[in-house]
């Protein structure tokens, strides 16, 4: 399993969409998590949405993980300008 772009980079209110590409399963479904709440948060779709408030410099961690099996993941760093 991954996820695309893997790292990227937004400014502060900005947004960037994530792709998850599961193989070996039929079932493709994934939960997407931000590693920091405080950075940005993301959506079922994908989309992070970054804070209006975060400083340049932050950096946090989205993760998809395989509805499936959760043991299946994939990571994007998203570092904000």
């Amino acid at each position: 399993m991954k996820t695309s772009p893997t790292n990227v980079t937004s400014a502060s209110g900005g947004t960037k969409q994530f792709i998850a590409t599961v193989t070996g399963t039929s079932n493709t479904a994934v939960t997407w998590t931000s590693s920091d709440l405080a950075i940005a948060t993301i959506n079922s779709s994908g989309l992070a949405t970054v804070l209006a408030d975060v400083i340049a410099g932050e950096v946090t961690t989205i993760t998809a993980s395989s509805v499936e099996d959760p043991a299946k993941k994939g990571t994007s760093t998203l570092t904000i300008v």
